[in-house]
C-alpha cells in the first residue's frame, strides 16, 4: 500500500500541509467540514497507484496548515486561490484535476469557475454545483428555518465563538455526534424541528462504538487535529456567505465547462436541503460536461468514507476517461 509523505506547500501567501503520493498528472483532494486530509485516506493510495501525483491538502484553518484569524481570510476568493496555487506548485506547469467533498466540493467547483486555466477536470462529492449563487444559503433557507423558529446549523455558526466553545468543550463527543447526524445510519428525521435557540449537538446521539466506517483510531486522529488547531478557522468558512455572493456577481450565469463527475448518497441531507428543488437536475444544466451523477443507495454525507471502495472505483474509472479525453 502506498503511504503518503507530508509536505508543506507555499500558496497564496500562506502554507498548507499536504499528504503527497505517486507521480503523474496532478490530482488535488480537498476535504470539507469538519475533516482533514485524512478524509481521503482510502483514495490516496489507489489513485497514486493508478499513475497520478495525489495531493490531499489540509485546507487553511485545519491541521498542519496556516490558520489566519480573520473571518474574511476564509472567503471563497482566498480559498480558491489557495487551491490554484497548489496546482501551480505541484502540477509541473500543467492544470490539475480537482476532487472535493462538502465545502471542498464547493471550493473545487468554484476554483474550476474562477481559475479555469488551472483545472483540467473536477469531481465533487456530496455538494453539487447548481449555479453561481445570487443569494446566500442562509438567506435562501430563512423561510424554511429561521422564520419558522427552527434550528439551522449554519445560522448557529454565524456568531464567532459560540459553536467553537460548544464543540471544543468535548471534541470526542462533537466528532461522534456531528458525524453520526449526517451519516447514512442515522434515523430519519434526526435533528429535525429543533427550536431555533438549540445548540448544535442538542438531541444528537454519539454512538460508541461508531459505525465501522469510522474506526476509533480515525476518530482519535480527528480529535487530536482539532485539539491542536481549534475550530475557529473551519467555522469561519460559514461566515463568508454574503461576502462570497458579492464576489461571485461577475460570474453569474457562467457554467462550469471542464469534464466533471458528481458522487453522492441517497441519504445525504445536502440533497434535500432546498425543499422541492432537484439539485441533480439543476447541476446537469450548469455543468454541461458532467459525465455522470452517481448516487449510492443508503449512503449519507461522508461519501468517500462511508463507501470507500465504490467511490474509489468510480473515481478511477472517471480519471481514466479524463486521461483519454473521453469525458466530453
Amino acid at each position: 500500500m502506498i503511504q503518503p509523505a507530508f509536505r508543506t506547500i507555499a500558496t497564496n501567501g500562506i502554507h498548507l500541509r499536504a499528504a503527497i503520493a505517486g507521480e503523474g498528472p496532478l490530482v488535488v483532494l480537498v476535504h470539507g467540514f469538519p475533516e482533514s486530509w485524512a478524509a481521503w485516506r482510502h483514495q490516496i493510495g489507489p489513485i497514486a497507484a493508478a499513475g497520478y501525483r495525489v495531493c490531499a491538502i489540509d485546507c487553511r484553518g485545519y491541521g498542519g496548515s496556516d490558520k489566519p484569524d480573520a473571518i474574511e481570510s476564509y472567503d471563497l476568493e482566498s480559498m480558491a486561490a489557495d487551491i490554484a496555487g497548489v496546482v501551480d506548485a505541484m502540477g509541473d506547469g500543467e492544470p490539475g484535476i480537482l476532487i472535493g467533498h462538502d465545502w471542498g466540493a464547493y471550493l473545487v467547483w468554484h476554483t474550476a469557475l474562477l481559475h479555469p486555466d488551472r483545472v483540467r477536470a473536477v469531481a465533487a462529492l456530496s455538494v453539487p454545483f447548481i449555479g453561481v449563487a445570487e443569494v446566500a444559503l442562509i438567506d435562501a433557507l430563512k423561510p424554511v428555518y429561521a422564520d419558522r423558529g427552527r434550528f439551522f446549523y449554519q445560522d448557529y455558526f454565524q456568531t464567532p465563538g459560540i459553536a467553537e466553545a460548544e464543540a471544543e468543550s468535548d471534541l470526542d463527543a462533537f466528532v461522534r455526534r456531528f458525524y453520526f447526524w449526517l451519516a447514512g445510519e442515522a434515523p430519519d428525521g434526526l435533528g429535525d424541528d429543533r427550536p431555533a435557540d438549540s445548540r448544535l449537538l442538542d438531541g444528537l446521539p454519539g454512538p460508541d462504538p461508531f459505525p465501522a466506517w469510522l474506526p476509533e483510531a480515525d476518530i482519535a486522529y480527528l480529535v487530536s487535529e482539532f485539539r491542536a488547531s481549534g475550530l475557529r478557522g473551519p467555522l469561519n468558512r460559514y461566515r463568508n456567505q454574503h461576502r462570497d455572493v458579492a464576489y461571485l456577481a461577475p460570474w453569474r450565469g457562467r457554467t462550469i465547462d471542464q469534464p466533471a463527475l458528481y458522487i453522492g448518497g441517497t441519504r445525504d441531507l445536502v440533497l434535500s436541503m432546498l425543499p422541492g428543488f432537484d439539485m441533480i437536475a439543476a447541476m446537469r444544466a450548469q455543468v454541461p460536461n458532467l459525465s455522470d451523477a452517481i448516487l449510492f443507495d443508503g449512503c449519507g454525507h461522508w461519501t468517500q468514507q462511508e463507501r470507500p471502495h465504490a467511490v474509489t472505483a468510480a473515481l478511477l474509472t472517471w480519471l481514466k476517461q479524463v486521461k483519454k479525453g473521453q469525458t466530453q
